[in-house]
């Protein structure tokens, strides 16, 4: 793991339990911030320059390069929701190049995208971010968080808005760690949580279909499932039951986050959130996320 010196300028913070409204808030901004990576046409044209054009294993191997070149199971394992058929399509980019590279191109990506954008951080607001984050890289609890895990393992880079994201990148894959263990808990698949999800509207079917790659017999499969469990009626349209279910599977994944975010308390989390907002808003004023809405945590 990364061995992080406190950055000047830090921020006061009072530590200890953390209230859940502020783990959603902090959250939602840290998914908010990391999310432009897999939409900006930097990653595709970093990953053009690696040899691979076809933009489903690019991503997919962007984001498991930091576990290493391990075969693609592995990557299926980690991401839950998508498709065996989507992941096998990895097959072969490590051989177009290691994974090291792949992690050095996407941090080439996000900082091209941010300098795009016109993102400005000072550095008091960059030394203030660093000072709440690098707490919670440094002190979490890895045990069954393998895509954070992995994360924390990289070494920053010098461009201080990308080392940043990349801190902000490990949260976000630690929520996400938590979050696949409490769906399972509650019985929800890999497919099944992306219909759920789609049910709600924020999440575009044609997307998630695109990406994941479902074929219709596995996502009508899926749908069916739900509706026998009355979280979907006949019409595939979300019920108040299923609207509460995924309500109780954010607020249980809430509840694991806590105790990630008790470095720094509850003030220090909304104050993180605070600080991050502006790395989402230059992405949304740009257009980025046109398509696919306002990020949200799933």
């Amino acid at each position: 793991m990364q061995h992080l010196r406190p950055l000047p300028g830090s921020a006061r913070t009072d530590g200890g339990p953390v209230d859940l409204d502020a783990v959603r808030t902090v959250g939602r901004a840290v998914s908010a911030a990391h999310l432009f990576i897999y939409l900006v046409p930097e990653t595709a044209e970093e990953a053009a320059g690696l040899g691979v054009t076809d933009r489903g294993p690019a991503q997919l191997a962007f984001r498991s390069a930091p576990l290493g070149a391990v075969p693609w199971q592995v990557t299926l394992a980690a991401f839950y929701n998508f498709s065996p058929r989507a992941v096998r399509a990895m097959t072969g980019v490590w051989s177009a190049a290691p994974p090291e590279q792949w992690q050095a191109a996407r941090f080439a990506a996000a900082g091209r995208a941010m300098r795009r954008v016109g993102l400005r951080l000072t550095d008091g607001r960059l030394a203030e971010a660093r000072s709440l984050i690098d707490p919670i890289v440094t002190g979490a609890d890895y045990a069954g968080k393998v895509l954070a895990a992995a994360n924390a393992s990289v070494a920053l880079p010098a461009d201080p808005a990308v080392a940043l994201w990349q801190q902000i990148t490990v949260a976000r894959e630690w929520r996400g760690d938590a979050h696949l263990v409490v769906l399972a808990n509650n019985g929800v698949g890999p497919c099944e949580c992306l219909v759920l999800h789609a049910a709600t509207g924020r999440l575009p079917v044609a997307l998630a279909r695109t990406t994941r790659q479902w074929d219709d017999q596995e996502w009508d499969a899926a749908t069916t499932r739900l509706v026998a469990r009355g979280w979907l009626d006949s019409d595939a349209v979300l019920t108040d039951a299923g609207r509460a279910a995924r309500e109780r599977i954010e607020v249980e994944t809430d509840e694991l986050c806590a105790a990630l975010w008790a470095p720094i308390g509850t003030t220090g989390a909304r104050r993180l959130a605070e600080l991050i907002t502006p790395i989402t808003d230059a992405f949304a004023a740009a257009g980025t996320f046109r398509t696919t809405g306002r990020p949200d945590v799933d």
